[in-house]
This record gives C-alpha cells, sequence and structure tokens, in this order.
C-alpha cells in the first residue's frame, strides 16, 4: 500500500493505493520547502489531511520546490513525523511530470500551473533541465506570469476600457489593494494566478488571447528550444493552465513547428498508472 501526493504551489493531491486499487483521495494546500518550514507543512497535514484510518506502507512525495536534498529534507522530516518510520521518496514535481506524461518513453514533459518548468526525459531519467527561476525572473507561461502580466496590463491601462471595467466590477478591488496583495501578503504568485480565470472567461477578447499566446511563445522560446532535438520529440503538458488554453498552446507550438504531444489537467492519474506497472 502506497501513498501517492502530487504538490504544487497551490494545493497537494494525495492518493491511497493498494495493488491497483485507490483506497482513498485528499486534498490540502500546496507544500513547497522553500516557503515553509517543516513545522508549517506538519501543521498543514494535522489540519487538512484526511485519510487517517489507513496508513501507508511507502511514500512517493513529488512536489514543487524539492529540487535539492536540503529542501527534500525539510519535506521528508515532515511526513516522517506525521507519518512515522517508513520508506519516503522525495522527488520533484517536474519528475511528477515525467512520470505521469511520459511513462517509461523519451519526450519533453512540461508544467504550465501556477509556476512553469520543464525537462528532456529520456524514459528513466531527467536528463536535461531548463531552469525556470521563478515568476519574478522565469516561469513563462505560468498562472503567476499570466496573471502578472494581466494586472500590470489593467493598472496601466494597457487593456480595453471594457476588459478593464469588467475585472474591476468582478473582483470588486482596487489597484492599492492588489498591490497590497502581491507586494507585502505571502504567496503571491497564488494570489497572481487565481485572475487566469478572468482570462479564460474572456479569451474572446483579442488583447487577452494575445496575452496568452505570447506568453507561451516566451516559455517555448526561453525554455523549449533549447533542448535538443526539439523538433523530433512529442511535448506533453501538465497543469490547469495547459488544460484550460490548450488552443493557444497549440497555436504557439504552431508557430515553431514543434509537436503537441498529451495534455492533462494534474498529473495523477498518470502517476497512479506508472506506480501501478511498477507493482509496489
Amino acid at each position: 500500500m502506497v501513498l501517492i501526493a502530487d504538490s504544487g504551489s497551490t494545493k497537494t493531491e494525495w492518493c491511497l493505493l493498494s495493488n491497483g486499487s485507490i483506497l482513498g483521495k485528499c486534498i490540502t494546500k500546496g507544500i513547497n520547502p522553500f516557503y515553509q518550514s517543516s513545522t508549517d507543512i506538519l501543521q498543514s497535514l494535522r489540519e487538512e489531511y484526511t485519510l487517517n484510518n489507513t496508513k501507508p506502507q511507502a511514500i512517493h512525495f513529488y512536489g514543487a520546490g524539492c529540487a535539492n536534498e536540503e529542501k527534500n529534507n525539510i519535506v521528508h522530516n515532515a511526513l516522517l513525523e506525521f507519518f512515522g518510520e517508513m520508506p519516503i521518496n522525495i522527488n520533484s514535481d517536474l519528475m511528477a511530470a515525467a512520470h505521469s506524461l511520459c511513462q517509461n518513453n523519451e519526450g519533453i514533459a512540461c508544467i504550465l500551473g501556477t509556476g512553469s518548468n520543464s525537462c528532456h526525459y529520456d524514459g528513466q531519467n531527467i536528463i536535461n533541465n531548463v531552469s525556470p527561476l521563478g515568476f519574478i525572473i522565469g516561469d513563462e507561461g505560468s498562472g503567476a506570469v499570466l496573471g502578472k502580466k494581466l494586472i500590470a496590463d489593467i493598472l496601466k491601462k494597457q487593456l480595453p476600457l471594457a476588459a478593464i471595467e469588467l475585472f474591476f466590477s468582478k473582483y470588486n478591488t482596487t489597484p492599492a489593494e492588489i498591490l497590497d496583495n502581491i507586494y507585502k501578503k505571502p504567496f503571491p504568485n497564488r494570489y497572481l494566478a487565481q485572475y487566469t480565470k478572468f482570462i479564460s472567461e474572456n479569451i474572446a477578447i483579442p488583447e487577452l488571447e494575445s496575452l496568452v499566446i505570447v506568453s507561451f511563445k516566451e516559455f517555448i522560446e526561453r525554455n523549449l528550444l533549447q533542448y535538443n532535438n526539439i523538433e523530433q520529440l512529442e511535448i506533453h503538458f501538465t497543469g490547469s493552465i495547459a488544460f484550460h488554453f490548450t488552443k493557444q498552446l497549440r497555436k504557439a507550438l504552431a508557430s515553431y513547428k514543434l509537436n503537441l504531444g498529451s495534455v492533462n489537467q494534474a498529473p495523477m492519474e498518470g502517476l497512479i498508472q506508472y506506480h501501478n506497472e511498477l507493482k509496489h
């Protein structure tokens, strides 16, 4: 019996798996060791984790921010204290994408959610990765960056007046409140990413569709085009942004004659398949 966790910056999906059958699922807030201590993570688990009736025999945790041993240990220590002694494997959310999207095949695995990332996966290992760098100086194509571009265009009046008025009518906020959330409160990436819903609902506005396509092209140029033989490989995507803006993603990739592979909203279904085939 294994517990699989897929954690982004916004939420963590947990799935308890036994002999190919799903025993239970639950959702908790995102876990990211770049922003949280072991104590913070433990507190979140105590408040939100609901699969307490069954203890797993091993945990496979895939998470945003799990990029090196130091950060992985922050998550490992919290899980160890909460669940007790057992094998705990910590991997990056990028490895989750690779396992979910590519299984045991070579390909390009990409994340377009609150953040963005990509890698060249050879069927077993990640052999190349262009660092995403976070939403302030990187994360092209992500929800946080789309939200950042939207807010900047609204506050600098770069969008049609009707679109700006529609935004403020929908969210009943002010420029001062927006800036306070971005610069003074925790998790500004989550705050900005929430506004992608406005873009999706109003994608028929040409300026908003252009904003999305341009951001996807930035993701392609600054990330994907650095991988060898990219034109010969299928490029797979997971994440809410890729899922809800697949049409615009396809347009952006077509501009560079690149091949769109599979697109899913979240990695969990593919991770279940991957770990079932490992026969844990």
